[in-house]
């Protein structure tokens, strides 16, 4: 009876996923929604994951997942671990490295936009240019913290040791308040000069792709 009551569940959270506007663009996006589902649902449990650090399904996990991500307002940031030995240590080694992760992106690419558009800017001054990248990157890591929301958890048990991956979102409005935040600390504590403050801004305003961690 459960299991029934939980397939129907599934179904009509999907079914509302569906007909949403952001999701009914096409059927055939949505048929593509449907398989990218079915594909990742099966992933976990081929590879033998579990879901940790909360009562719901898998299923209905991934299903709230999808729809946040679709909605346009956030971007996923997955972190993996392994050979840990608790559930706490995985837990905040996963932040971590996803804060890392995401620190390391924005870093390189303002660093990036930097010296493709103000080349012959930093050429005159690249020790403090320098500086500047290592600021920045070092405060995204603190200020870009609170923005991190883990949506779910999975682990395998290889007996001694456990893998762990989380799932995080972050809402890219708050992530650019974010970022801005980081640059004007990384402006105090550099020469580099003003002048460049509002190209440099627009740089760290624009959203980025995080690469997935490698397992």
């Amino acid at each position: 009876m459960k299991k029934t009551s939980l397939y129907l569940f599934i179904v009509l959270l999907l079914s509302v996923i569906i007909v949403n506007p952001v999701f009914s663009q096409s059927k055939a996006m949505n048929k593509q929604l449907k398989k990218e589902y079915k594909k990742k649902i099966k992933e976990f449990e081929k590879e033998g994951w579990k879901v940790t650090g909360s009562s719901r399904t898998l299923e209905v996990l991934l299903l709230q997942h999808y729809e946040k991500l679709n909605s346009g307002d956030y971007k996923e940031l997955e972190a993996y671990v392994s050979n840990c030995k608790s559930m706490n240590v995985c837990k905040q080694n996963a932040l971590n490295n996803a804060l890392t992760y995401y620190a390391s992106a924005a870093g390189s690419y303002v660093k990036g936009r930097i010296t493709s558009d103000l080349q012959n800017d930093q050429t005159k001054a690249e020790g403090e240019f320098d500086k500047l990248y290592a600021a920045y990157e070092r405060l995204v890591g603190k200020e870009i913290k609170g923005e991190v929301i883990e949506s779910f958890s999975v682990y395998r048990d290889n007996g001694d040791t456990k893998e762990y991956r989380t799932f995080y979102l972050i809402s890219e409005a708050e992530a650019s308040k974010a970022r801005l935040r980081a640059l004007e600390q990384a402006f105090q504590e550099t020469k580099v000069a003003q002048e460049y403050a509002r190209k440099i801004s627009e740089f760290v305003n624009e959203g980025f792709e995080v690469a997935k961690p490698e397992k």
